[in-house]
């Protein structure tokens, strides 16, 4: 618009006299301003998902891809609730039945850092979807032949100050990216992570949340070292604020086929969930836990964090039973001057509409 108010000066500059060349010149920048505010990108939140596809990745894809303001501009792949294979096959299932294949898909880390693997306990089924067939299922193939890394590099500096990075798996990709360009995390918006755990209460192990504990090191460098704003959607966070089996019903009962898809992926995970293990393990009641979901909602609309806690965080790499576990610093002891968003409550009812459309 700058551009549009220094051609009219110089227009007016002419002592009333409008030459033609000025005209030319204010209809040629007028019309390149129209086809700039136009542009699809410059309405929309630019995204970038760092995933290992379970069901709970598939309902935070989906839900990102409903919501109109977004742009996902690439899929990144790590290995997690399933093989790195399997995630990339079945970020592709999801993308298809949304009809969204055009997203670029990329393969990351298969093991994490030290190589000291811990396995998703199968609650997602061994594929990671349940073990739903699906015989229509996309072709490998259209995994893109760049690498995850590389690819989040070259995304994150094509569009400086622009993109939210999500991840909602271990963070070895994220973590071999910031070493590969320390660089990364001022040029990024804003990172938002579903992991870690704040009252030291483990999914995986006694003390650790499984996609901390997965890659510890991973996520002891982000914290670290991405020196950009960071919101943590952790998993006491997610349990205090999960929705009731009775939405799920109707979340999944809508007429449409990713509603159907996500009954067949989800079915060996609700089934598991409505168990008196994981009861126990979900804390405060039972109902439906979309853990991913909440980081990617919180990207979407920073209006759905309604209070969150602001402390320096880290992650234990060395105890017996804590090893994984995120260290939140509430007195200052580590003398860190970066601090995470820790989300602590949200709007439920707009979640709940995000849900909704993710399966419309």
């Amino acid at each position: 618009m700058s551009l549009i108010k220094n051609s009219v000066n110089t227009i007016h500059d002419c002592d009333g006299c409008i030459l033609s060349d000025n005209i030319y010149r204010f209809e040629k920048l007028f019309k390149l301003c129209v086809l700039f505010l136009d542009s699809p990108n410059m309405s929309k939140k630019l995204l970038l998902l760092d995933v290992d596809c379970g069901v709970d990745d598939a309902q935070a894809i989906m839900l990102a891809l409903a919501a109109p303001n977004v742009e996902i501009l690439g899929i990144t792949c790590v290995q997690g609730n399933t093989s790195v294979e399997n995630v990339c096959k079945n970020v592709l299932r999801v993308l298809q039945v949304c009809n969204k294949l055009e997203i670029p898909v990329f393969k990351g880390a298969s093991k994490p850092i030290l190589g000291h693997e811990i396995l998703g306990a199968n609650f997602h089924g061994l594929d990671g979807l349940g073990d739903a067939p699906d015989p229509n299922a996309p072709s490998a193939d259209m995994i893109q032949k760049e690498g995850a890394v590389s690819a989040m590099i070259r995304i994150i500096n094509e569009h400086p100050g622009q993109v939210s990075l999500v991840a909602t798996a271990p963070l070895t990709n994220l973590a071999l990216a910031v070493r590969m360009d320390p660089s990364l995390p001022s040029k990024l918006k804003g990172l938002y992570i579903m992991g870690g755990n704040t009252e030291s209460r483990g999914n995986t192990t006694v003390c650790g949340e499984f996609n901390f504990a997965a890659d510890p090191e991973a996520a002891y460098i982000v914290l670290n070292d991405y020196q950009c704003p960071i919101y943590l959607a952790c998993w006491e966070f997610t349990c205090y604020n999960k929705l009731s089996w009775e939405f799920c019903d109707q979340w999944l009962a809508q007429d449409s086929d990713k509603a159907r898809f996500m009954t067949r992926i989800f079915k060996h995970s609700l089934d598991i969930s409505k168990t008196e293990r994981f009861e126990k393990e979900f804390i405060d009641g039972t109902g439906l836990i979309s853990c991913d979901s909440y980081a990617v909602a919180a990207a979407i609309d920073d209006t759905f964090i309604l209070e969150t806690d602001q402390f320096p965080v880290s992650v234990e790499l060395t105890g017996t039973h804590t090893r994984g576990m995120m260290v939140v610093d509430t007195v200052g002891v580590m003398n860190k001057t970066q601090k995470a968003f820790i989300m602590k409550k949200v709007n439920l009812e707009m979640f709940k509409q995000m849900m909704m459309a993710a399966l419309k």
